[in-house]
């Protein structure tokens, strides 16, 4: 079966990781009641907490956590892949991932993907963020399969990353997921552009869950939680930053379909790069 009913669950998550997993249940039984067979949840689903020392308090690892433990459940319980689309946790050797989790319909844990891109910018009105005084960045990209789709696992600031997403459209991937806390500001400006792009480069489907709204911890995310066709078009979308599920009947053979009209996986060409001096004295070639 070809057709696969996703949800993209757009949250507002607190500095308190039991109550935002009571709001993720909540959400996932949601979705999973309008017949969603894999469920997504954004970025910092456990937490959102600036302040590193606080968040570094609260956290624990994989086995330990208590969104992960729940999303296991809901998963064996509902019978859905279910896919945390980040949280934080306590690395054995003392750093902090920002990790995603799959898991499949029995409750089992398919994979976990670590952000690979760190958020450390610089914005107008002084909005600066540095993830890697946080985080430890992961060092490999996951395609994964869930029964006829195969999934590219991704997280927030990856998004700027076009090459990720390539690799992943290589290996096979027909949906390429964004689970997010974009900033309102960076959000404004590039979250429906940058998307669409994604799935149109790549001929795949984007789910993109989000965070959205004024945070407990002074944060104000972007919403708009959606679902990309592989053509560009959004096919269901939150337009708002309020907590929602967000639903999509979605054919992961219109992927090929898109591949094949316009097939620029396959035509890609190695190339160089040749600067030129202003002068044009001399030149730099760079592979």
């Amino acid at each position: 079966m070809s057709v696969l009913r996703v949800a993209a669950l757009q949250m507002r998550s607190t500095t308190e990781i039991a109550r935002n997993a009571a709001d993720f249940e909540k959400l996932v039984r949601e979705a999973a009641g309008q017949g969603a067979r894999y469920v997504q949840s954004p970025e910092m689903t456990g937490a959102l907490v600036r302040d590193r020392e606080a968040l570094k308090d609260q956290i624990t690892s994989a086995q330990k956590d208590i969104v992960v433990g729940k999303a296991s459940e809901l998963a064996a319980e509902l019978g859905i892949h279910l896919h945390v689309g980040s949280t934080a946790i306590a690395r054995e050797d003392g750093k902090v991932a920002n990790r995603a989790f799959l898991f499949a319909p029995d409750g089992s844990l398919i994979t976990t993907y670590d952000k690979v891109h760190m958020f450390d910018v610089d914005l107008d009105n002084g909005e600066s963020w540095r993830e890697s005084a946080t985080y430890e960045p992961g060092r490999e990209t996951v395609v994964a399969g869930i029964g006829a789709a195969r999934l590219g696992l991704s997280v927030c600031y990856d998004l700027r990353f076009p090459q990720l997403f390539r690799a992943q459209a290589l290996a096979g991937a027909q949906v390429l997921t964004l689970p997010a806390a974009f900033t309102r500001q960076t959000g404004e400006a590039h979250w429906h552009v940058l998307l669409r792009a994604r799935a149109i480069e790549n001929g795949a489907f984007l789910v993109a869950a989000a965070q959205g709204g004024k945070h407990e911890d002074g944060r104000e995310t972007f919403g708009h939680s959606m679902i990309v066709d592989p053509w560009g078009a959004i096919v269901a979308e939150a337009d708002h930053d309020e907590p929602a599920v967000v639903v999509a009947d979605i054919d992961v053979l219109a992927s090929a379909a898109a591949r094949a009209k316009v097939p620029n996986l396959a035509n890609a060409r190695p190339f160089e790069v040749r600067t030129v001096a202003a002068s044009g004295a001399a030149e730099r070639r760079a592979s």
